[in-house]
């Protein structure tokens, strides 16, 4: 089970870094992402990372902003997240699998609580 954290309020501009750690279960050899979402809005894909090659996808929204990687000795994936904006304002979910492409939700099995994300304006 993915467990987040790293969620909290931060201003316009300002900049966040989301952990994702592995608890009870190796995901070394799984496709990682991220997903948010916010409320009335369905859960979208935000960023993913291969298990083998570690190649990286990004949203449109986040390209350019967000940078995802993963530590296999520890088990954990991250987001650095900068210039935030109020539209980034979000629960995020870390989520773990086998299958692809690692833009879709229905590639992940296991998934975590979430940790929410505020961008104020």
């Amino acid at each position: 089970q993915p467990v987040e954290s790293g969620g909290g309020r931060v201003e316009n501009g300002g900049s966040r870094r989301l952990s994702c750690v592995a608890s009870g279960h190796s995901f070394k050899t799984f496709n990682m992402g991220w997903f948010r979402q916010s409320p009335g809005k369905e859960r979208e894909f935000v960023a993913g990372i291969t298990w083998l090659s570690r190649k990286t996808f990004y949203a449109d929204s986040v390209k350019d902003r967000f940078i995802l990687s993963r530590d296999n000795e520890k088990n954990a994936l991250y987001l650095q997240m900068i210039d935030l904006k109020p539209e980034d304002t979000a629960v995020y979910y870390c989520a773990a699998g086998s299958q692809f492409p690692v833009t879709s939700l229905a590639a992940y099995e296991y998934w975590g609580q979430g940790t929410q994300v505020t961008v104020s304006s």
